[in-house]
């Protein structure tokens, strides 16, 4: 039985540190438009991904072990490209998945990939890795 309590203990010290080492242990991140948002990577950082270049909003992200960043806020009612970047990305980000729009979408281990997301509404984009281990989402406003 005390073997079985010390284990517990190192197991919950393990995964609590691998938590604050890997920077996920969650921040607010401006985010543009006056908006803080749990970005989760604790950077408290202000989140520049999203322009506009030829009437087309484009909204970047990274994906390598995750998404970065993991919110962005955008205008509604814009023509917009999602566009993911990758550089010797081999784990599951390298799968794209936005179930309310029916994506599904290999990304390559090097370069960009762009996703047409047409004009969106108001509201929240949500995506994930395909095992569902890397969320982002995309709240578009006004």
């Amino acid at each position: 039985m005390k073997t079985v309590a010390i284990s517990i203990i190192v197991a919950g010290v393990l995964i609590g540190g691998a938590f604050v080492f890997s920077g996920r242990g969650g921040g607010w991140t401006n985010a543009g438009s006056n908006n803080w948002i749990n970005d989760g990577n604790g950077s408290g950082t202000d989140v520049n991904n999203v322009s506009v270049v030829n009437g087309k909003q484009i909204i970047e992200i990274r994906a390598k072990g995750g998404y970065q960043p993991r919110a962005s806020v955008a205008k509604a009612g814009l023509p917009t490209i999602l566009r993911f970047n990758t550089a010797g990305t081999f784990d599951c980000s390298s799968s794209v998945r936005i179930p309310s729009m029916g994506v599904s979408k290999m990304l390559p281990q090097s370069g960009t990939t762009d996703i047409d997301l047409g004009s969106p509404t108001l509201g929240t984009l949500v995506g994930s890795c395909g095992m569902g281990m890397y969320p982002f989402e995309i709240i578009f406003e006004g």
